[in-house]
C-alpha cells in the first residue's frame, strides 16, 4: 500500500510481535491496582499514550490488552473519564494551530503551507470516520478559527 501523501510505496512499518499469554514478569501486579493507577493518571491530565508508555516503562506491563484482556482506551471508557474527542485527533488539530500560527508570522512559506493543508486533510478524514463510528456527534465541525480557543491545545 503507498503513503497517503507521497509518491513512495512506504510498505514499512513496525508491528507488535504475536504473543500469547501473559508475560511472567506481570503476574507480580494486582490488576485492581493497575486500573488504579490508570484512572488515577487520566485523571491528572495524562493522555492514553502517555499513559500506555508509562506503564511500560515503569510498570513493565508490555501490552494492557495483554494484562487485562482489553485495550486501554476500552478500560477509560468502562470508568467514563475518556476523552471527548479521540487522542489522534487533538494532535492533529494541536499540529494544525501550529502551522497556522507560524503562517501569520511566516507568510511565504510554502512548505508549512503545504503541510497545513495535508495536515488538515487528515484531520477531515479522521473526523469523517470518527462521525460515521459514532465516536463524534454527526453534528460536530471542525472549524479552525474557534480551535485555538479551546483548552485542551
Amino acid at each position: 500500500m503507498a503513503r497517503m501523501h507521497s509518491r513512495r510505496k512506504g510498505k514499512a512499518s513496525s508491528r507488535k510481535p504475536i504473543k500469547y499469554g501473559q508475560s511472567p514478569w506481570t503476574l507480580f501486579y494486582d490488576p485492581e491496582e493497575i486500573k488504579k493507577e490508570i484512572i488515577k493518571l487520566k485523571k491528572s491530565g495524562i493522555s492514553q499514550s502517555v499513559i500506555g508508555a508509562i506503564l511500560r516503562d515503569q510498570y513493565g506491563i508490555p501490552s494492557t490488552r495483554e494484562f487485562f484482556g482489553k485495550k486501554l482506551g476500552a478500560i477509560l471508557k468502562e470508568e467514563k473519564i475518556n476523552d471527548d474527542i479521540p487522542e489522534d485527533l487533538q494532535n492533529l488539530m494541536r499540529k494544525a494551530i501550529r502551522l497556522r500560527k507560524h503562517l501569520n508570522l511566516h507568510k511565504k512559506d510554502l512548505h508549512n503551507k503545504r503541510a497545513l493543508q495535508l495536515t488538515e486533510s487528515k484531520i477531515k478524514r479522521l473526523v469523517k470516520y470518527y462521525k460515521r463510528e459514532k465516536v463524534l456527534p454527526e453534528d460536530w465541525k471542525y472549524e479552525p478559527e474557534k480551535m485555538k480557543y479551546i483548552s485542551w491545545l
